[in-house]
């Protein structure tokens, strides 16, 4: 896995003394809430890092850090989809949210952008976002990428008291490589 710079951030492979990072934000339910996932525990934190440390398509995780400290601020998912030749990506990324708000996420996503399309051939780039993550939708738009679709009660991740799903509306989005 290459490493990359932007003028503020360092974007990695994970180490596995991130997990300390990656709990000080995975550990917080508003963080979590549009994910697939619950919050983290210090021991899932750790094994998490690990597993993202030694996975052998290392790709699909990068660590963001800041380039003043290394200080881990957040992830990006990043994996291609199949079927392989139609050379489309998935763009996913959470954040910590005391570094909101300072165009990070922006900066970050930005770059992974620019790795696809010129280091993946990469011919389109996806994202789904919940349409209640208004602040993850925004930042979508601001990478000009397209709202393409936008799906009624298609995922859930959760269940009520009766262990019914608790259905959730997305949108999708997506970017040719000429739309860049």
């Amino acid at each position: 896995m290459v490493e990359m710079i932007t003028e503020r951030l360092v974007l990695r492979r994970f180490l596995p003394d991130d997990w300390k990072d990656l709990y000080e934000y995975l550990s917080i339910e508003e963080v979590v809430r549009y994910e697939p996932y619950g919050v983290f525990t210090k021991e899932e934190c750790i094994k998490e890092s690990i597993e993202r440390y030694e996975a052998e398509d290392d790709s699909s995780f990068w660590a963001v850090c800041l380039k003043e400290n290394d200080k881990m601020i957040g992830h990006i998912y990043f994996q291609q989809t199949d079927p392989k030749k139609f050379m489309t990506w998935a763009l996913g990324y959470v954040f910590n949210p005391k570094y909101y708000h300072k165009g990070y996420a922006t900066e970050a996503c930005k770059r992974i952008l620019q790795y696809a399309f010129e280091d993946c051939d990469a011919h389109r780039i996806v994202a789904g976002v919940n349409v209640k993550n208004i602040a993850s939708w925004k930042l979508l738009e601001r990478l000009n990428m397209r709202r393409e679709a936008h799906f009624l009660q298609n995922v859930f991740f959760n269940r009520d008291s009766y262990d019914k799903p608790v259905w959730n509306d997305s949108y999708r989005y997506g970017i040719l490589a000429e739309e860049v």
